[in-house]
């Protein structure tokens, strides 16, 4: 049928609409592919990282050393330091702990203050050097030795004793899970399994499969009459959990238990993740903090990657909700390096904006980096 030549410029020009549609749909979607890239991954990981250490450089740290906020970020600086040819950053943790003589922070007892053992415990291993973990192996001996009897109750300085709130499950248990690898020696095993579960039962609402973040929570509502349960607080388990079952030996009575409870958590998680692949600060009201939060999204994504990695997650189902954390995480990071939307240091969901920043965030997106770069090294066709 010969076309008209208005019909024929009707035609040319509708033709030139879908090619132009077509075109920008695969311009996005070769982007975002892009993000999973290794060169991509590292690159990013590489620009985040270069920013924090020279904010440490220019500023200053913005807390002690020691402290449980730099600490968090250590656990991702040595992450991506072990990834072959990013040794300068191992180096700055060696030339940190040598600052501090390898102590831990001054509350002796309070989780918080050790949460640096566990990046004490891993370089010792690497360099073969033990004066590295020794100060702290005699606080953990110090820490197994204790009765531990006392009620979790948000009162009277508990957590400088207990591990009375859900943040220190990333802060406790993972230094003596280290530890225990690093010793060879079960007996800091034993505890942090043991002390978690005390834990757990206080704070582990086994309907929602969420913890609370400490006592003074379990009765409050967020605005939508919902329970509050913390983003944040809730991304410190999740990946203090998996930091946990990486220490913990094959034939160990306490794995199944631990995989169940991280089974029914990654798909509480999974199941609040937003449209946009993060999570807000608060997980069952997120329309009260509308705004996506990149700590408890960047722990999230990190400990739904280890369970693919390790074979604990359905990758049809997880891939893609790791995916979309991952694009959220990126596009929340500024052209000079800075990672936005991280809440503030608290204990409950507040509000974010594109230039809050701490140093935890930057510890979340590289533990989520290094593994990443595993799994699509692994699954070189994963889109």
């Amino acid at each position: 049928m010969l076309l008209t030549k208005k019909s024929a410029r009707r035609f040319l020009y509708f033709s030139l609409i879908i090619l132009s549609v077509t075109t920008e749909s695969a311009q996005a979607h070769s982007k975002k592919d892009s993000l999973l890239r290794r060169k991509t991954i590292l690159k990013m990981m590489d620009k985040v990282a270069d920013w924090q250490l020279n904010e440490w450089s220019s500023k200053g740290m913005r807390h002690p050393a020691y402290d449980w906020t730099n600490a968090a970020c250590y656990t991702g600086l040595y992450a991506f330091g072990s990834m072959k040819g990013n040794e300068r950053y191992l180096d700055t943790l060696v030339k940190i702990g040598t600052k501090l003589k390898w102590q831990t922070g001054p509350s002796r007892f309070m989780a918080d203050d050790y949460c640096i053992g566990q990046t004490y415990s891993l370089l010792s291993v690497k360099y073969h050097d033990r004066k590295m973990m020794a100060p702290f192996m005699q606080l953990a001996d110090s820490i197994a030795g204790k009765p531990h009897d006392e009620s979790l109750e948000w009162k009277n300085n508990i957590a400088k004793r207990e591990w009375a709130w859900c943040d220190a499950l990333f802060m406790g248990p993972t230094a003596l899970s280290y530890l225990s690898t690093a010793t060879h020696d079960k007996k800091y095993l034993d505890i942090a399994t043991k002390l978690w579960w005390k834990t757990t039962d206080y704070l582990y609402d086994p309907a929602e499969h969420l913890y609370f973040r400490d006592g003074s929570y379990l009765n409050k509502k967020e605005k939508n009459g919902k329970k509050v349960f913390w983003s944040r607080g809730n991304g410190w388990v999740l990946a203090g959990l998996v930091r946990v079952m990486e220490n913990m030996p094959s034939n160990s009575p306490e794995k199944a238990k631990f995989e169940k409870l991280y089974r029914e958590m990654a798909s509480k998680i999974a199941s609040l993740q937003q449209p946009d692949g993060s999570w807000h600060a608060s997980l069952l009201d997120p329309a009260s903090y509308p705004v996506k939060e990149t700590s408890g999204t960047g722990f999230y994504c990190y400990a739904l990657l280890w369970g693919l990695n390790h074979n604990l997650l359905a990758q049809a189902t997880y891939w893609p909700v790791v995916k979309k954390a991952w694009a959220a995480l990126a596009s929340s990071v500024h052209a000079n390096g800075m990672l936005g939307y991280v809440q503030r240091i608290g204990d409950s969901p507040d509000m974010v904006t594109a230039e809050s920043t701490e140093v935890y965030g930057v510890g979340a997106l590289l533990l989520t980096g290094e593994q990443l770069y595993k799994y699509v090294s692994k699954h070189p066709d994963a889109k």
